[in-house]
């Protein structure tokens, strides 16, 4: 039977070693996403899918959890507000504003923090350059279509697919589903479609 609810509910984590971004944090459970929209909103849903994480989380030894998010909300990043409320704390943060959070299970866990790479942000080469992954939430599908209008608007652009962990935990950015840059400097980790896209290198 199909459901009338229209939404989306749910978590990914993941222990920390094994994460597609560059953190150093041994012993935590990273969380990938934490997501409720829809119907599924108001209902208590993010504290029940984030208590159920704990609960595993603890269940399993580790030290605390960890995730990205940033002072002000950015698409595709933890609330701030939300991850405060919830007790997490920052504990480090790279020059283009991402901030990593923890949760630590103990006053002696040791903070998470970023590797060097991320830590400041910033790639070689002339024009645009995006890194990405395939991972939730699910950019890959809309680079060949970006690819595809800087071609025909020459417009310097190169596409780097991360695929494998090693490369993603050795990354130029905190955020590897989808950094975009621009003469080496960081622009942002938003989806881009064409028109989207256009609309930034035309201006």
């Amino acid at each position: 039977m199909k459901s009338t609810q229209r939404g989306k509910c749910f978590i990914e984590y993941i222990p920390a070693e094994n994460a597609w971004i560059p953190i150093e944090a041994d012993g935590y459970m990273y969380i990938d996403c934490l997501w409720v929209s829809g119907s599924f909103k108001g209902h208590g849903y993010s504290n029940d899918l984030l208590g159920a994480c704990i609960e595993d989380s603890k269940g399993k030894g580790k030290q605390g959890l960890c995730i990205l998010s940033s002072a002000k909300k950015k698409p595709f990043l933890a609330d701030p507000k939300y991850l405060k409320y919830k007790g997490f704390n920052v504990c480090d943060e790279s020059d283009n504003g991402i901030q990593l959070w923890y949760l630590p299970f103990s006053e002696n866990a040791k903070k998470p923090k970023f590797r060097e790479c991320a830590k400041h942000p910033h790639t070689d080469g002339d024009g645009y350059t995006l890194y990405y992954t395939s991972q939730c939430p699910f950019n890959a599908k809309y680079v060949p279509i970006v690819e595809k209008a800087a071609k025909e608007n020459d417009i310097p652009f190169k596409a780097i697919h991360i695929d494998s962990r090693e490369q993603a935990q050795s990354a130029p950015s905190p955020v590897t589903t989808y950094a975009l840059f621009y003469k080496g400097e960081y622009l942002t980790n938003e989806q881009m479609n064409d028109a989207k896209f256009l609309k930034l290198a035309l201006k």
